[in-house]
């Protein structure tokens, strides 16, 4: 079935030659120590012609980065008030604008380590940054804001950015962080009360949302300085949180509840009638369509996902996994812990812990239709998102997959050449040392109208 995928234009100055060709060479070589890389797709689906074409252009380090404070445990505002128009407007998902003498900006992939649990063996510490036109190649390493308690390296929770204000938010179970993207410097560090998990930063960046560690309740803060503005009781085990692009809403997933809930940013205030569900289980990780005002979202003990209308709040649909069996799983207690939507809102992608898939549904049917799967050689995935394109796919397991061909074409690599990890990254495009647009950790539709 033909997909349509909204290119960069440096990705389409290679578009004729790589169908002239209607080949590519081979992906290159996993880690030492792990199995070659394939991709195995189901008899009956279409496979995409041509293959992976590698991109031209790519970025160089844009700031020298630095050593960052070390934490005192109460942090102190290093930035003014923040200001822009909303992020999520009509034409998010398509071709980043140039700049003055139609320069084009540098698609940069942050990833956040320890960023499975505290493994430090997959990343190290810190946040590392590739250059996504230069064939991911690793460009330099921002030191992390958190300093270790008793030797122990905290693993980093989530992760979130703002463009419009140029700041960077990490996570980890105690402390959450705002960086300065122009700079990489600390802003500011606190210590909410209970703790942290995956939060998620409003659209116009004002507003930091953070779950507290599994607790009852999201903790608002000012995202200029760090400090509380409110605090939203929901006794769910909170967990994740997303505020999808062209929403005017933030929503909340606990993993003591099965159903999602739905919150004005301008109030801070749960809006009772737009929650969704219930769903057949606990919530964990989920996604957000608001073109067609879908939730997808995993629950525990379920290989596959379900799906729930906005408009409604009613669940739709329990799509499970075909011809793939439930089998034993490494972490977060479940078999699919990792669904995301294409920036085209036309796919649906969700990992398989136990089989150590990628599997692809059409989100363009009721219910989505199975298409294929991308078979993965380094680990179980627990997590996926998306380049803000949609030209690249990236499960937690470090494996760079083209949209397009479905096929791994790059491995996440540190400095020294070992694979890297980690289920927080996030896109962010610069032109020169300036913040144009942020991603998301979430894979989340971001066209904003039916395709």
């Amino acid at each position: 079935m033909f997909r349509y995928l909204l290119f960069s234009p440096r990705s389409l100055i290679v578009v004729g030659a790589a169908l002239a060709a209607c080949s590519t060479s081979p992906p290159p070589a996993p880690a030492p120590g792990n199995a070659a890389g394939t991709s195995a797709t189901s008899a009956t689906s279409a496979t995409g012609a041509g293959g992976s074409a590698s991109l031209a252009g790519g970025g160089g380090v844009f700031n020298a980065g630095g050593t960052l404070p070390v934490d005192g445990g109460t942090g102190t505002s290093l930035g003014g008030s923040v200001s822009g128009a909303p992020a999520g407007s009509p034409g998010d998902a398509g071709a980043p604008a140039s700049g003055a003498g139609g320069a084009m900006p540098d698609r940069l992939l942050y990833v956040a380590s320890p960023g499975i649990r505290n493994y430090v063996e997959w990343g190290g510490k810190g946040v590392l940054v590739f250059d996504i036109d230069d064939e991911h190649r690793f460009v330099r390493r921002i030191a992390s804001p958190f300093t270790d308690s008793n030797g122990e390296v905290e693993n980093i929770k989530g992760i979130a950015a703002s463009a419009e204000s140029s700041r960077l938010f990490l996570t980890t179970p105690t402390r959450v962080a705002a960086l300065d993207l122009r700079t990489d410097k600390l802003l500011w560090l606190k210590r909410p009360s209970g703790g942290c998990d995956r939060p998620a930063i409003t659209q116009d960046g004002n507003f930091l949302y953070v779950p507290s560690f599994e607790g009852p309740h999201w903790t608002v803060l000012d995202a200029s300085s760090g400090e509380t503005v409110r605090t939203i009781v929901t006794n769910q085990k909170s967990h994740n949180t997303l505020a999808p692009p062209g929403a005017n809403r933030v929503y909340l997933a606990g993993i003591g509840s099965p159903l999602l809930i739905s919150v004005d940013p301008a109030t801070h205030s749960v809006v009772e009638a737009e929650q969704v569900g219930p769903f057949g289980n606990p919530i964990r990780p989920f996604s957000i369509s608001m073109a067609r005002q879908l939730v997808v979202a995993n629950v525990n003990d379920l290989l596959g996902f379900e799906v729930g209308e906005l408009a409604t709040g009613k669940k739709l649909y329990e799509v499970k996994v075909p011809g793939f069996a439930k089998g034993p799983y490494k972490r977060h207690g479940t078999v699919s812990h990792g669904v995301g939507i294409t920036p085209d809102d036309a796919e649906v992608w969700v990992v398989d812990a136990p089989n150590q898939q990628v599997h692809i549904f059409d989100l363009t049917k009721a219910p989505p239709s199975y298409e294929q799967s991308v078979a993965l050689a380094v680990d179980q995935p627990g997590w996926i998102t998306f380049s803000i394109l949609g030209d690249y796919a990236y499960p937690s397991t470090g494996e760079v997959i083209d949209t397009r061909s479905r096929k791994i074409v790059a491995w996440l690599k540190d400095e020294g050449g070992d694979q890297v990890q980690s289920e927080k990254m996030l896109e962010i495009d610069f032109l020169g040392e300036r913040p144009l647009k942020a991603g998301d950790q979430f894979g989340v539709g971001r066209s904003h109208q039916v395709p």
